[in-house]
């Protein structure tokens, strides 16, 4: 029996031959990283151990989520990666000004390779496995532990294989393939899988879609997502300056073990709104018959906030506006899109439009800040999650969708198709 791509990567990184689903197998990690919620914890590990980082190079801090600074404990939380970062003469930290979302600014920057083993202190560290790496979330221990020695603890996963087929339709995404996929099997569909992602369609997909389907493969319970390398991976990799030698490419075997095999035709998949209060509570726009309207939306995000997600927004937003009462946020993921968006002036079109922008930060997603919802009200996001009270008030209710629908809904002051408000 063949290895999938995950077993593959979990192998090598546990110096075996081969592995299979329901082994043990203590590996080495190529990058670990935690951002300045989960970090401290991680330090805190480390510091009572009284060692150093295992590696410098192979660890990574990332102020994305509270900065900048919004009080005082998120910038105390700061100071503690800062200091820590200063004592150890710690490479991989990128301060206010430069930082980004840490799942938009690693692959970005080039730090993420095919074939490398990834644990940050965040769940959608699985949105780097559409590099073709086994990236997973753990708890801050769990990583302060990786910080230290370099290894991490693995029941190696089964996998299920998602083969996608088919053109897609207009406006339809990486982020609606995958509200569609969880709508499908659950938000406990995948538990402790790897969820492989494959098929023509995928092989047609950008790079900045693959990101956004192994984003959310944790919300279907998901181990890990993974994509396997190919030509569309190894330009994204040259453009950043990364080498053919600098990693090792896995591919499944054709005979790897799959304890599903799910084949879907994208052709019959349209733009995805999921519903409060699960992803999995997704829908075709199609198949909405009520007037759903909103008060906020926001484009951005780990999942929706890199230049193709901006782009598209804008080319809803050009020559509309925002509807009377509706907030529109919008935050690019990483410094380097802020000023791609600036240049190409996009920023013109969002601010002509009545949208707010922001410098890259998690903020609204978790409900941080830059963007909370009061009592009663009702929002709309291109984030993860639309779990009870996720982006503000536990009596307002959330809807995840594309930034085109996003955007579109921003327009008409309801959740609406973008094709009802281009002109």
């Amino acid at each position: 029996m063949g290895m999938s791509i995950s077993q593959k990567i979990l192998s090598a990184k546990s110096r075996q031959d081969s592995v299979s689903p329901g082994d043990i197998v203590l590996a080495d990690v190529d990058l670990a990283f935690a951002n300045d919620i989960t970090a401290p914890i991680s330090i805190d590990f480390v510091k009572k151990l009284g060692v150093d980082v295992f590696d410098k190079g192979k660890v990574a801090l990332i102020p994305d989520h509270f900065t900048p600074n919004k009080d005082i404990s998120s910038a105390n939380q700061c100071k503690i990666m800062r200091d820590f970062v200063r004592d150890g003469d710690l490479p991989n930290y990128w301060e206010s000004g430069e930082v980004g979302i840490e799942h938009a600014l690693l692959p970005e920057q080039g730090y993420i390779k095919p074939g490398m083993l990834i644990v940050g202190a965040d769940s959608h560290t699985c949105t780097h496995g559409a590099l073709g790496a086994f990236a997973t979330g753990m708890g801050s221990t769990d990583v302060g532990f990786a910080f230290a020695t370099g290894k991490s603890w693995f029941k190696v996963p089964e996998s299920i294989k998602f083969v996608y087929t088919g053109r897609r339709n207009k406006w339809v995404g990486g982020k609606d393939l995958i509200l569609y996929t969880i709508g499908k099997i659950g938000v406990a569909g995948a538990l402790y899988k790897s969820m492989e992602f494959a098929g023509d369609t995928i092989k047609e997909l950008p790079m900045e879609d693959r990101l956004t389907m192994c984003n959310m493969a944790i919300e279907a319970g998901g181990k890990n997502g993974i994509i396997e390398p190919d030509e569309i991976t190894f330009e994204y990799l040259k453009e950043r300056g990364v080498g053919e030698g600098d990693y090792t490419a896995y591919k499944s075997d054709p005979d790897a073990y799959y304890s599903k095999i799910i084949e879907i035709d994208v052709e019959d998949i349209e733009p995805q709104v999921a519903f409060p209060h699960l992803p999995e509570n997704a829908k075709g726009l199609s198949e909405i018959k009520e007037d759903i309207k909103i008060d906020q939306a926001f484009i951005g995000s780990c999942t929706n906030g890199r230049i193709g997600d901006l782009r598209i927004a804008a080319s809803v937003l050009k020559n509309n506006k925002v509807a009377k009462y509706v907030r529109l946020i919008i935050i690019p993921a990483t410094v380097d899109v802020y000023k791609q968006a600036l240049k190409e002036g996009l920023f013109d079109i969002f601010m002509e439009a009545g949208a707010v922008i922001s410098t890259p930060t998690c903020g609204p997603c978790l409900g941080g800040y830059m963007g909370i919802l009061a009592d009663g009200e009702v929002g709309i996001s291109t984030s993860n999650r639309n779990f009870v009270g996720r982006m503000g008030s536990k009596s307002s209710a959330l809807y995840l969708s594309s930034p085109a629908v996003a955007a579109a809904s921003a327009v008409a002051g309801k959740i609406i198709s973008p094709d009802e408000v281009v002109k």
